[in-house]
C-alpha cells in the first residue's frame, strides 16, 4: 500500500467509521474520536482483506469493499461499545 492509499484510507475510514456507527442500533457509549479510529482501522483491514479477495480494484465503485469495510467498522464499535460497558 501506497502513501496515497494510505491517506486515502484514512479520509475513508472517518466516513466509514461513522457509517458503521449507523448501522449499529441503538446508543453507543464511545465519542467520535473512538469512532473516527475505528472506522480508519476498518478502513485498512478491510481494503487488506478486499485485496486478499481480488476485489479491491474493479471498474467503478468498490461496492464489496465498502460493505467490508462498513461491515468491520460496525463490529469495531460494537467491540470498543461493549468494552466500555464492563467498566
Amino acid at each position: 500500500m501506497e502513501i496515497d492509499g494510505i491517506i486515502s484510507a484514512i479520509v475513508i475510514g472517518i466516513v466509514i467509521g461513522v457509517l458503521g456507527r449507523l448501522v449499529v442500533p441503538g446508543r453507543q457509549r464511545i465519542g467520535i474520536l473512538w469512532t473516527i479510529v475505528v472506522g480508519i482501522v476498518a478502513a485498512l483491514i478491510g481494503s487488506a482483506i478486499a485485496a486478499a479477495l481480488g476485489v479491491a480494484d474493479t471498474k467503478g465503485v468498490d461496492w464489496v469493499e465498502w460493505l467490508i469495510q462498513i461491515g468491520l467498522a460496525a463490529v469495531g464499535v460494537v467491540a470498543l461499545d461493549r468494552s466500555k460497558a464492563g467498566r
